[in-house]
């Protein structure tokens, strides 16, 4: 049977005159292409054997020497089988290459390499992780870092005040487990995540919310992204706090409208202002017009950084009763009676 030449090089599909490194990254490149545990056409296997079996030649300086000098000769070797360049060998133990390669390189056999020597048929398979490169060799074998990933989760005022927790529910694409992220085992497509390397993972966790988080914060929950336990990425919440019937925040302040009756503004009186603390009374002095602004030190938002809090700013805003008794509207009279040089002194 006839042997075919095979141009390496050109399978390659780099120069007669490329280095080392040139030809490494060809291979690369064409064998992420190719890997039958990537690219599943009927051809990518064989396109994959002639691309291993191309930098088996030409990354392995005996073999290149050799090939390179064959020129017209190469129908010699051919013709004379190994035993033309040295010891013959049984083609059995190159199992895979094809009959150009067992007639040039049988004498020399497969490289040895870092890794001890390889059979064709685990060419493939030990260096899948090598050819796609660093990251993909970490990802397998659980060493990288896995990805960060992003939620959202809504609060209310008090729950940011006091701090809070969460029950979530996550569903993120993790490494497979079983494989590592590989896709395959010992050169397998791997049954447990039909060869892709990943799966779809639901899982539940409890998070804590710090108190003081405000509307638009992201808080990083360490180590609960995705990816395999141990080297998970981090989970980042940002978060919503809920508009809140009562209380307004500007910053780590609070702000409250408290509404006080006339008689309260005029003559002073002791109130109760609500807080997120709890109620807590407090003194409006005498002549107090609508609109003063009181501070309660201390009883706004904590502060996430620095410590402390900041302050409850409450409004105060007179209210007249819609429904006046006659006896009141009499009395209300009577005031303006009395204002009656100057109606509007009253209001302060």
């Amino acid at each position: 049977m006839a042997v075919e030449y095979k141009d390496y090089y050109r399978i390659l599909g780099v120069d007669r005159n490329a280095d080392e490194k040139t030809i490494r990254s060809a291979y690369r490149r064409l064998a992420r292409k190719y890997h039958p545990d990537l690219n599943k056409s009927k051809e990518a296997a064989e396109r994959f054997k002639e691309i291993n079996e191309a930098y088996e030649v030409l990354s392995d300086p005996e073999k290149r020497r050799r090939y390179d000098s064959l020129g017209p000769d190469w129908q010699r070797y051919a013709q004379a089988g190994a035993g033309a360049a040295g010891p013959r060998v049984e083609f059995g133990d190159l199992g895979g290459f094809s009959d150009f390669f067992r007639t040039i390189f049988g004498d020399l056999g497969v490289r040895m390499g870092a890794r001890g020597a390889r059979t064709v048929g685990d060419v493939g398979d030990l260096d899948l992780e090598d050819l796609l490169g660093r990251g993909f060799r970490e990802t397998a074998r659980g060493a990288r870092r896995g990805e960060d990933v992003q939620a959202a989760v809504e609060i209310s005022l008090e729950e940011a005040f006091h701090g809070a927790r969460r029950t979530l529910t996550l569903d993120v694409d993790e490494p497979c487990p079983a494989c590592a992220g590989a896709g395959h085992r010992a050169g397998t497509p791997c049954a447990a995540c039909q060869g892709r390397g990943w799966q779809r993972t639901r899982r539940q966790l409890e998070v804590k919310i710090p108190a003081g988080v405000r509307t638009g914060q992201r808080v990083r929950v360490a180590g609960e992204g995705a990816g395999l336990p141990g080297r998970r990425g981090d989970l980042y919440l940002t978060v919503t706090v809920t508009p809140h019937p009562l209380f307004e925040r500007q910053g780590d302040d609070l702000h409250l409208e408290l509404p006080i009756t006339a008689p309260e503004a005029a003559l002073g009186a002791t109130v109760e202002v609500p807080t997120l603390r709890g109620r807590v009374s407090m003194k409006i002095p005498p002549g107090t017009s609508s609109g003063r602004t009181f501070r309660l030190p201390g009883y706004g938002m904590p502060r996430l950084k620095g410590g402390g809090s900041g302050d409850q700013l409450v409004r105060v805003k007179i209210v007249v009763p819609s429904d006046l008794t006659p006896a009141e509207r009499d009395l209300y009279r009577r005031l303006a009676e009395l204002r009656r040089d100057n109606p509007r002194a009253y209001l302060g």
